[in-house]
């Protein structure tokens, strides 16, 4: 989803240095105090926001308001979009939302179920190391998109459009485009500032504006059964995938629809397409996590959350999960930003990461001096959740950048330059065994990424109606008639044609 991003106004380059290339002298400051306070009061830390900093800030709409924080609604409305990611285990089909969180690894926490490299990833700091991965960056960045609002009609929402209604308010989107009927549009040659939903409609041929009609009714259920649309509700969990997926959209792309109108797909038209894609329809996917419903969570005495369920993915997971998918594969994830409240399926752009002494609460240049026996470790406030398997323990910090929403333009090219990344802090432990492999870990704050997914290597969204079009869309010309026909059955599902987006994805490369 989206949310609102600071109004920092330093310079975008000032910005993107963060702390990994501040002096020494200042992140040491910076986690030793953060480490002091911890130990001298842990519950009150624990509950600390993560540090994070949004590059290149854009104001957006807040998802969510502030009632939602205090209350904590947003877990049901997490809960929601955990129903949409499902895998087959042994022939039995099992959505996240069916899981429960763990404390421990188990079998629904476990790196290898997510990573690409499953069977050879790398299981210890030492490996890490070695290959130089205390920090990563992907070859390709994912791109940024909007999330879509329910409440805006999703990809009915005419961004481009000067005259539009600016509200979040789904009644009066609404009855802006049905006041102004996209035929009209057409009439007067303003086909340009029509939404991606009325433009696809008009390239398959569907004078009932199928996709369109599709995009508004999903808000009109919310509306009629309460009255209002909550403006966080989107596809991002569209978009958080199709952005690493799908290859970026660069250029327009100039069509002719079966009626002769010309259209011009513009790379936010597309990338939008592309995201209503991948949230409509079901493909291979990886998920390592589970859920917590649980509004207040009960706690020990260092405030540390001891129900199972609710202390989502371990930190062990966690790090083996970003070192081998973002630094050995070099493939994107998505992860469920839960500290933010405002923020969750966001894909991961670069890692980076020191260590800290747990014992000494100092930060440590090697591992050496960062690792503690388990028998040396006496201030250890979570001493009672260890793994069994634990021989030592080591300091973690970590900067975490994940690519964020944008809202819609129509511009001429689109780039990683027009992108916004955010960059999150995270403190936590590692747990090694006799041999150094990472067994398992402990969060210094309870607000941490809550589950981690994506797609299989060689996924692909398609709706049901692609499987009957298989004739080839020709250059320059309209779609084949066979795609027309089938088109109308996918829309009412709320679903472009696969084989649409994907031909204009190629042609605005």
């Amino acid at each position: 989803m989206a949310r609102s991003l600071s109004s920092l106004l330093l310079p975008v380059a000032a910005m993107t240095i963060s702390w990994s290339s501040m002096a020494t002298d200042y992140q040491a400051y910076d986690l030793e105090t953060f480490l002091s306070q911890f130990n001298a009061d842990s519950a009150k830390v624990l509950d600390q926001m993560p540090a994070k900093v949004d590059h290149q800030p854009l104001k957006t709409i807040n998802p969510f308001a502030t009632t939602d924080v205090a209350t904590r609604e947003f877990v049901e409305a997490k809960d929601k979009l955990r129903k949409d990611f499902c895998k087959t285990i042994d022939g039995v089909r099992v959505c996240l939302s069916d899981l429960e969180g763990r404390a421990a690894f188990q079998a629904n926490d476990l790196a290898q179920n997510l990573v690409d490299n499953g069977t050879t990833m790398l299981t210890t700091l030492e490996q890490m190391e070695a290959k130089n991965l205390k920090k990563a960056r992907l070859t390709h960045q994912p791109w940024s998109d909007d999330y879509w609002a329910i409440a805006k009609g999703i990809l009915g929402a005419r961004y481009a459009d000067p005259n539009k209604e600016n509200t979040a308010d789904w009644k009066e989107a609404f009855g802006f485009v049905e006041e102004a009927p996209a035929t009209t549009y057409v009439e007067k040659n303003n086909q340009d500032l029509l939404s991606p939903a009325e433009k696809y409609d008009l390239l398959v041929g569907d004078k009932n504006f199928t996709l369109t009609g599709a995009m508004w009714a999903e808000g009109k259920q919310y509306y009629d059964a309460s009255g209002s649309v909550e403006t966080w509700m989107g596809i991002c969990h569209g978009w958080s995938p199709a952005s690493y997926m799908v290859p970026r959209a660069t250029k327009p792309v100039k069509v002719v629809a079966p009626d002769g109108t010309k259209l011009t797909f513009f790379p936010a038209d597309i990338k939008a397409l592309s995201s209503l894609l991948w949230a409509k329809n079901e493909y291979e996917t990886r998920f390592v996590g589970g859920r917590c419903n649980t509004k207040d969570p009960k706690r020990d005495a260092n405030g540390r959350i001891i129900e199972q369920g609710c202390f989502d993915t371990n930190p062990g997971t966690w790090h083996q999960t970003i070192v081998n998918q973002i630094g050995v594969s070099n493939r994107s994830f998505v992860m469920d930003a839960t500290f933010d409240y405002q923020v969750w399926n966001q894909p991961v752009v670069s890692y980076t990461y020191r260590y800290f002494n747990p014992e000494t609460k100092k930060a440590a240049t090697t591992l050496a001096q960062a690792k503690v026996a388990m028998s040396d470790f006496t201030s250890d406030k979570f001493k009672s959740y260890r793994s069994k398997d634990a021989r030592s323990v080591v300091g973690v910090e970590m900067e975490v950048e994940y690519v964020v929403e944008t809202q819609p333009a129509q511009r001429d090219t689109d780039s990683n330059e027009y992108d916004i990344t955010t960059t999150a802090i995270y403190r936590y432990d590692l747990e090694l065994d006799q041999n150094g492999v990472i067994k398992g870990g402990e969060w210094y704050t309870n607000i941490h990424p809550d589950f981690t997914w994506t797609p299989a290597p060689n996924a692909k969204a398609r709706s049901q109606a692609d499987r009957y079009a298989t004739e080839t869309w020709a250059a320059g010309q309209a779609i084949p008639g066979q795609w027309q026909k089938v088109a109308a059955a996918a829309s009412k599902n709320g679903s472009p044609l696969a084989k649409v987006v994907e031909g204009l994805v190629k042609q605005a490369q």
